[in-house]
């Protein structure tokens, strides 16, 4: 059977990419350990399967309301796992279907985005792809993410990556600004940060 300190101050508050916790990580590497030792083939399959049940616990409010549920018995997570499972596709692997059933008897079914941000950042590792998430509190400009674009293709952590994917998150709470999140660090310049640094150095000269 399958599976046997904070990156920064915005990611804790939620303003950036979401945080795997050190428990969803564990289970990342486990799922990813299993299925490269399968086959390359094999972990794509997984991959694909497991963004597959992220779009549905995004597109699903019941399914994601499941997931987060912390009051379920264990035969009532064990019987919502068939609705995971085909979120997965027709056919879906055992790997992904062990991950899930692990996740349910440990009750650790909140962990299951996490787990699969976690595996997808070490599969692009393995591509050596370097994921760049641009969190802003609009949509930026065409012209504003070309900048920003180029600003990171000339990074050392873009240089030494045979790829470059950048995506544009929307999070009101970031007010202004933006926090580009990027292999395994952040930079918050984010006018919600300048704000609550604000506000920690009134709340210490009270």
């Amino acid at each position: 059977m399958l599976f046997s300190s904070a990156r920064s101050a915005a990611l804790s508050a939620g303003l950036g990419r979401r945080a795997a916790s050190s428990i969803a990580l564990k289970y990342s590497n486990a799922v990813f350990s299993a299925a490269l030792n399968k086959s390359p083939q094999v972990l794509t399959k997984v991959q694909s399967e497991l963004n597959a049940i992220q779009a549905a616990l995004k597109a699903t409010p019941a399914l994601n309301t499941f997931i987060h549920n912390p009051t379920l018995s264990t035969r009532e997570r064990e019987a919502g796992l068939p609705a995971l499972y085909a979120a997965a596709g027709k056919e879906p692997s055992e790997i992904t279907k062990n991950l899930l059933l692990v996740l349910s008897e440990n009750a650790r079914l909140v962990e299951t985005e996490g787990v699969i941000e976690g595996f997808n950042e070490l599969v692009a590792g393995y591509k050596g792809e370097l994921n760049v998430t641009i969190t802003s509190a609009a949509p930026l400009p065409r012209d504003i993410q070309s900048k920003l674009e180029a600003a990171l293709k000339q990074s050392q952590a873009a240089q030494q990556a045979k790829s470059l994917k950048i995506n544009n998150k929307v999070n009101p709470a970031v007010l202004g600004g933006v926090v580009v999140d990027f292999g395994d660090k952040t930079i918050d310049l984010s006018v919600a940060s300048r704000v609550n640094k604000l506000n920690n150095l009134l709340s210490q000269s009270v």
